[in-house]
Formats: C-alpha cells, structure tokens, sequence
C-alpha cells in the first residue's frame, strides 16, 4: 500500500519536471543549431578556399575590432555583393560566438516569463549583461 503523502500523483510529477525538460530541450536546440550553423559555414568557406587557391592556409585576422565592428564589417560585405570565402568563414565565427549569447537570453526570457523566478532571472539577466559588455562594448 502507498501513501498519497509520500509522492505526487504521476500527473503532478510529470508536470513538475516538464519545465527543467523544456529548458534543456531549449537551451539543446539552440546549441545544436548554432554549432552545426557555424560548422557548416566555417566548411564551406575552408572548401570554398581549397577550391580557388589549392591551398589550406587561412590568415585571418580580426585585431583591433569590437564584435559589434566585426559584424558590421561581416554585414557591408553580404550587402556589397563581395562574397568570399573569408565572409563565409567569419559569418561561421559570429554564429559561433552568438550561439552561447542567445542561449543565455532564452534563459533570461525563461526563468522570467515561463517559471517567474526572479532570483533565476537575475542572475542570468547579469550574464546576459556581462556577456553583452564583453562582446560588444569592449
């Protein structure tokens, strides 16, 4: 004999873990996307080098640039028609380096807007924060 005390119905306990298993079924597909995303890109613009110049040397350089400017720049060219292989592999390095930054603000919009938990809200509201600052204000 069980007691009803002891452990939820199997209804209730299934709706309590369904948001953790939303959240990792989120913060899963976002990663996953934006990895094979900038995989993909990243690929095709190294294949894409192969093809014109017979060679796997890539000399790229982003010094003296924000990521802010490094998309801006990344931007003008999909714009000016200049498609290179270069544009390729740096559009695979910003969705590579956006990938962690737009997981982080579906936290945000999680804890804040599915679970209302404002302790959890904060605190990745601060990452966001902090992320944000490092990529595109420093």
């Amino acid at each position: 004999m069980t007691s009803s005390a002891s452990s939820p119905p199997p209804g209730q306990a299934a709706a309590r873990r369904a948001p953790a298993a939303d959240m990792e079924s989120l913060v899963g597909t976002i990663l996953m996307v934006g990895v094979i995303t900038s995989m993909t890109l990243i690929l095709l613009g190294v294949i894409w080098h192969f093809a014109v110049n017979g060679n796997l040397t890539l000399d790229y350089t982003i010094t003296g640039v924000n990521f802010f400017g490094f998309i801006v720049q990344i931007v003008q060219g999909l714009f000016s028609g200049a498609y290179r292989p270069r544009l390729l592999v740096r559009l695979g390095v910003v969705v590579l380096l956006l990938t962690p930054y737009l997981r982080v603000f579906a936290s945000v919009g999680y804890f804040a807007f599915v679970e209302h938990n404002l302790k959890y809200s904060l605190f990745t509201l601060f990452v966001f924060s902090v992320l944000t600052y490092s990529l595109f204000l420093r």
